[in-house]
């Protein structure tokens, strides 16, 4: 088994900055790209950004310039570090990793439970 354990969520308020952890556990052989989505109320699941095992990056363009995400390889964890935050980018957040549990099996996506982020005042 493979758990994702997302921290940091909570209440901000509107242009202030919150930091997400996600720490990967379990049955790992290898993480490739690990990244964080996220939903808001009555909306799809999006992409935030992702960060790929060698540390290539991507980013939604809405947050581009005020978030930065990071990965520790040997802790196993991905962060992502939120500026500037607004209301419209209340949601939870989802930590997302693609595992490899042996040099036998093949890639496959987690998904953490999610940790909610409010921006309100």
């Amino acid at each position: 088994q493979v758990q994702l354990v997302e921290a940091g969520g909570g209440l901000v308020q509107p242009g202030g900055s919150l930091r997400l952890s996600c720490a990967a556990s379990g049955s790992i052989f290898s993480l490739n790209a690990m990244g964080w989505y996220r939903q808001a109320p009555g909306k799809e699941r999006e992409l935030v950004a992702t960060i790929s095992s060698g540390g290539l990056t991507k980013y939604a363009d809405s947050v581009k310039g005020r978030f930065a995400i990071d990965r520790d390889n040997d802790k196993k964890m991905v962060i992502l570090q939120m500026h500037s935050l607004n209301p419209e980018e209340t949601a939870v957040y989802y930590c997302y990793a693609e595992v490899r549990r042996s040099v036998v099996d093949y890639t496959e996506a987690y998904w953490g439970k999610g940790t909610l982020v409010t921006v309100s005042s």
